[in-house]
């Protein structure tokens, strides 16, 4: 009798990890990484976009970046180890890039260069950020 709930336990430890270890993959598997490109110079604009941008991404997609399907990243191009973003991305400007990645490598990216059409419309930038992530979180689903 012990020997037989000695293995179900065994049997549902088993089991129980696998289910984590695999959940975890497959969270792993696709993100979605928005990408706020600066250098070392920041005018109140480009500090503005930012904040804008971290604002859209935080108050409207909680539940993926609790989960790890989204993340957001702060990345200044003239920081020694970053001016490979740069010439990947073809920035020549402050930009928001979004950037699918599965299995560890980039599927597709999305520069939302309309940010600097909307930065003077705060509701116009996070609904347009908003609509993007949204869209392309679709494919992580």
């Amino acid at each position: 009798m012990r020997r037989a709930i000695f293995a179900f336990l065994v049997t549902v430890v088993i089991v129980s990890v696998n289910i984590l270890v695999f959940a975890k993959q497959d969270i792993s598997q696709a993100k979605i990484i928005a990408y706020y490109f600066h250098g070392m110079f920041r005018c109140p604009t480009c500090s503005k976009m930012e904040k804008y941008s971290k604002e859209a991404i935080e108050t409207n997609f909680k539940d993926a970046l609790a989960s790890g399907k989204l993340e957001f990243k702060v990345v200044n191009v003239e920081e020694r180890g970053n001016e490979h973003f740069a010439q990947e991305y073809q920035l020549y400007t402050k930009s928001l890039i979004l950037s699918l990645v599965k299995d560890g490598k980039e599927i597709k990216s999305k520069n939302l260069d309309k940010i600097w059409e909307y930065v003077r419309n705060k509701q116009r930038f996070i609904d347009y950020v908003t609509e993007e992530v949204r869209n392309l979180l679709k494919e992580v689903q």
